[in-house]
């Protein structure tokens, strides 16, 4: 058996990408509900920001008015479909007890979203994790609060400068890790993010073999469009899952 290299994290995440599509429709409430119920310990989605600043919950942004399709961007919240959440809502209906990663989809929705998650309450603040694939569009979140997290979500091809120059820049700059997909880590990549104190997520998994080696490279957090499989895993590997 492949000895498993250590994590940075005491508790390696689990996410449920998009509340787990697998199981429900994508980005709804019911979504995260059921997959907190099937063992997730930390949700993901994708916000945007309506015209009138609220965060709401959408992959792509966009809705169908009547034969038209619309951008939440363009429309204030009350004209949005009640099958698109807010953020507010996501807490209010799913608490605090879970990791959130968050896909900034909207440049300005890092300050709406700290907000919200900060005048909910709770330490839900201390466990949000909001990516953005350019990651200098996050330095300035650093000064809006000094607990949440800041990840670079980005593909290994991409690191043109090197996977070594890439987190020694994340770690200067107080970024807290690197989220890549599945393929792209390798246990060396994973020790080498955390020589810098840096986490590593790995994005993309399906497959009892494939959460298998990213749990024995020692990643810190997976997500998953399939929770069961991933929580599964995740017992096989690495024990009882919490916070």
């Amino acid at each position: 058996m492949q000895q498993r290299l250590p994590s940075l994290l005491d508790r390696p995440i689990g996410f449920a990408h998009r509340g787990g599509r697998a199981h429900a429709p994508e980005n709804t409430l019911e979504a995260f509900e059921l997959a907190l119920r099937l063992g997730a310990t930390g949700l993901e989605t994708d916000v945007w920001l309506t015209s009138d600043g609220v965060p709401v919950i959408s992959h792509d942004g966009t809705f169908r008015a009547g034969l038209r399709s619309r951008h939440v961007r363009d429309v204030p919240r009350r004209s949005l479909p009640d099958s698109i959440a807010t953020l507010e809502q996501l807490v209010d209906r799913c608490g605090h007890t879970y990791h959130l990663s968050i896909d900034l989809k909207d440049p300005a929705s890092g300050s709406a979203v700290i907000d919200v998650l900060r005048n909910a309450g709770g330490d839900l603040i201390e466990r949000t994790w909001l990516c953005h694939p350019t990651f200098s569009e996050l330095v300035a979140l650093r000064t809006l609060h000094s607990g949440v997290k800041l990840i670079d979500s980005t593909r290994l091809d991409r690191i043109k400068e090197g996977v070594e120059r890439r987190v020694a820049v994340l770690a200067e700059l107080g970024i807290d890790g690197l989220n890549m997909y599945h393929t792209d880590w390798t246990g060396g990549l994973t020790t080498l993010a955390h020589r810098f104190r840096r986490v590593a997520f790995s994005w993309g998994i399906e497959y009892d073999r494939h959460f298998q080696a990213a749990y024995r490279m020692g990643v810190d957090a997976v997500y998953s469009d399939w929770v069961d499989r991933m929580m599964d895993s995740y017992r096989a590997e690495l024990g009882q899952p919490g916070l």
